[in-house]
């Protein structure tokens, strides 16, 4: 079994899977963001390549846990990745989660920097780093 991990911003997607026994999350790319249909069907080419069975996307609440405009456009694409799913026979069964993603990116980039990344670089991963804290966050949580 595999989890593909997802942090949903205006301008890319941060992706990562985890290993086939859901120990460890490993960034795959980040998505360019071209149009909300266009994107969540590169996400289901991800789900198909890794044959993922569940889906963990960031959501992303203000500091005192309330909703943000930008959880409602990530409630959207979580909406509309699941129209499509659904209309995927086989991939229907696909099950997509919530996982709070407060304070990742800081995390994701304190990482690149103890890592010695360069500023330059790390503005090239850090949504794919996101995304490896997201998913990361949701298996030590349960499993």
């Amino acid at each position: 079994m595999r989890i593909l991990g997802l942090d949903v911003g205006d301008k890319t997607i941060g992706v990562a899977v985890s290993d086939p026994l859901c120990i460890t999350a490993q960034g795959i790319t980040t998505i360019e963001r071209v149009g909300i249909r266009k994107d969540a069907g590169k996400v289901i080419d991800y789900i198909k390549e890794y044959e993922c069975e569940a889906v963990v996307i960031g959501l992303p609440l203000s500091l005192d846990g309330t909703d943000s405009v930008q959880t409602e456009k990530v409630r959207e694409f979580r909406t509309m990745l699941e129209n499509k799913l659904k209309s995927l026979g086989p991939l229907s069964k696909v099950k997509v989660h919530w996982q709070d993603e407060r304070f990742t990116t800081k995390i994701a980039e304190n990482v690149l920097i103890e890592a010695n990344v360069s500023r330059k670089d790390r503005k090239k991963i850090i949504d794919r780093q996101a995304a490896i804290v997201i998913l990361q966050s949701y298996l030590d949580s349960h499993f």
